[in-house]
């Protein structure tokens, strides 16, 4: 893969996810049912990627084989070489519905990681109060999640993922459940964090303006089974405007090829059930 450029900075392509040839088959009332067929991805060191596609079509099941909450039936996901086997410290996971402690503070919750890890009181004390600070929490640090709104539930979980030092940042529309305004607003935040962690994020999403506001690229999947259909390069220079014309250039390719394939998948999805 070659050099991509974030933010107008040249930045050397370490591959730190490689997928090859994966296939997901599940058992169901009605026998075998395949949810992903030869997906081939590979992501860098420092990538902003979106997986873009339509309900059913394998997003969250990719993201939990490359979390290690499911294995694949055949084919390899691999983090540095190394074959996924389950859930690491090196991969976070932030879900639509927060996945928090409710019987811990927003501090509580943030240091669980390092406080488990072995980490000194010392060192989780200055790991949580800079990611809790970095998310602009500090001043509900006492307060548990049942009295904060949507958007702070879903910075406390990103601050949980960071403060466990996690190389790769895995997010199931994580976004989805907030107001317009939240969303845009963590949008931002969550960009501002990236451009300062350099993780890697891999962000699923139905949503088109949502993965052209936030990817280097977008991996679009098509269903019947789930694969990728296209990886296309998001190359608009942040902060992106949606008002613009060359944004609404990209978002307007990313829609055509979306609904190219969605509307096959469809078809044949009608067909069976005749």
């Amino acid at each position: 893969m070659s050099d991509r450029k974030i933010s107008g900075l040249s930045k050397p392509a370490v591959p730190i996810l490689t997928i090859r040839n994966l296939d997901k088959t599940f058992l169901s009332d009605k026998g075998n049912v395949t949810a992903l067929k030869g997906v081939d991805l590979t992501v860098s060191k420092g990538e902003f990627v979106c997986l873009l596609g339509a309900s059913g079509c394998g997003k969250s099941t990719l993201l939990r084989i490359i979390g290690g909450f499911e294995g694949p039936s055949s084919g390899h996901a691999e983090i540095y070489g190394s074959a996924i086997k389950g859930p690491g410290p090196d991969r976070g996971m932030v879900f639509q519905d927060y996945a928090l402690f409710p019987w811990l503070t927003v501090e509580e919750n943030i240091a669980f990681g390092p406080k488990h890890q072995g980490r000194t009181r010392a060192e989780t004390a200055e790991v949580t109060d800079k990611f809790m600070e970095m998310v602009g929490l500090t001043g509900f640090r006492n307060t548990y999640p049942n009295a904060l709104s949507g958007g702070m539930k879903q910075r406390v979980a990103i601050a949980r993922v960071l403060a466990n030092d996690a190389d790769i940042l895995l997010m199931d529309e994580p976004f989805a459940a907030l107001d317009a305004l939240t969303r845009a607003k963590l949008q931002e935040e969550l960009l501002e964090i990236w451009e300062r962690t350099r993780l890697t994020i891999i962000f699923v999403t139905h949503s088109v303006e949502e993965a052209v506001i936030l990817s280097d690229r977008i991996v679009v999947m098509g269903a019947g089974p789930g694969h990728i259909e296209t990886d296309i390069s998001v190359d608009l220079a942040r902060p992106r405007d949606p008002a613009s014309i060359p944004f609404n250039d990209v978002r307007r390719d990313v829609s055509n090829q979306l609904r190219s394939h969605i509307a096959p998948a469809l078809r044949k999805s009608q067909l069976a059930e005749a």
